[in-house]
């Protein structure tokens, strides 16, 4: 049984072209949490401190009560498919170690990975059908 990985190095993910909003705002506090407040609280807390499938794991597998081994059995679905590049507007910087941050859009910081010719850009996947 092979293993998949979400990992990207040296990558920025914008975010969609149909977010609703133009800066990252913070996804709402809710019981149980959703995938995009764990995702948030996880990346927030400890920017370039988890890699991509750290973060997917935390906020897909575990909540299901998977092993780490049975959740990347198969293929998942990357940061470019988190709410918070979709929905709440936020980047996501991936270092050379394949260790992810949240960057807000409408920040300095945004637009200088945006325009970082030595990174690899990514636009997070849109919600509806362009």
């Amino acid at each position: 049984m092979g293993t998949h990985t979400t990992n990207y190095t040296a990558t920025f993910i914008a975010v969609a072209d149909d977010c609703p909003v133009a800066q990252g705002a913070e996804p709402p506090l809710r019981e149980p949490p959703s995938v995009a407040r764990i995702q948030y609280d996880m990346l927030i807390a400890a920017p370039y401190q988890h890699t991509s499938d750290d973060v997917v794991y935390e906020s897909n597998g575990r909540r299901r009560g998977l092993s780490r081994e049975e959740f990347f059995a198969k293929g998942q679905p990357c940061l470019r498919a988190s709410p918070l590049a979709k929905r709440y507007g936020w980047g996501v910087h991936c270092d050379a170690e394949g260790r992810v941050a949240l960057v807000p859009a409408g920040s300095p910081e945004y637009r200088k990975f945006a325009d970082d010719p030595t990174l690899s850009h990514v636009t997070a996947m849109r919600s509806k059908r362009g």
